[in-house]
């Protein structure tokens, strides 16, 4: 980052983080459910143009950006058209929040596993919650907000099938 020429930053970093680039050129270019967002092409191309001038270019994201962050998606487009990228991985949300709370998420006895889930997807579908009721994992719902009537009842209607003994 100290090398850092174009930062193109995301809505949910911690602006302290840019002491660590302290000559760069910043670009807001963030993204929040139900608000105005950059338009994802349009982020591709500034990476783009940035880096075809020679400049060093850091996509700032919160969290790690390969978990629900879009990070293997810009990579593999910038990297479709020639230019070489490094991700660098960070901690996810998901994980730090409810480590931060005191939760641990595959505690002994009570969670086999953490399954780390989106219920906003390009094409407007949504996981089989009952399913993943029922998978005896830890859940980390990501952009769950706007559909979380439509997660509790799947969960919990998995939960219920999960509880029921068939002869």
């Amino acid at each position: 980052m100290g090398e850092a020429q174009v930062v193109l930053i995301d809505d949910l970093v911690n602006p302290a983080v840019l002491e660590h680039c302290p000559n760069a050129q910043v670009i807001p270019v963030g993204k929040r459910g139900g608000c105005r967002s950059t338009p994802q092409a349009f982020i591709h191309r500034l990476m783009l143009r940035y880096a075809r001038q020679g400049k060093c270019v850091v996509r700032l994201k919160g969290g790690d950006p390969c978990i629900f962050g879009r990070g293997g998606e810009e990579a593999e487009w910038l990297a479709e058209r020639g230019i070489e990228v490094e991700l660098v991985n960070g901690i996810t949300a998901g994980l730090a929040g409810a480590t931060q709370c005191g939760i641990s998420l595959t505690q002994r006895g009570v969670a086999r596993g953490v399954t780390l889930v989106t219920a906003h997807t390009l094409d407007g579908s949504s996981p089989e919650w009952h399913a993943l009721a029922k998978t005896g994992t830890t859940l980390v719902v990501y952009m769950g907000v706007s559909s979380l009537q439509q997660v509790q009842a799947g969960l919990l209607e998995g939960a219920c099938r999960r509880q029921r003994r068939w002869p």
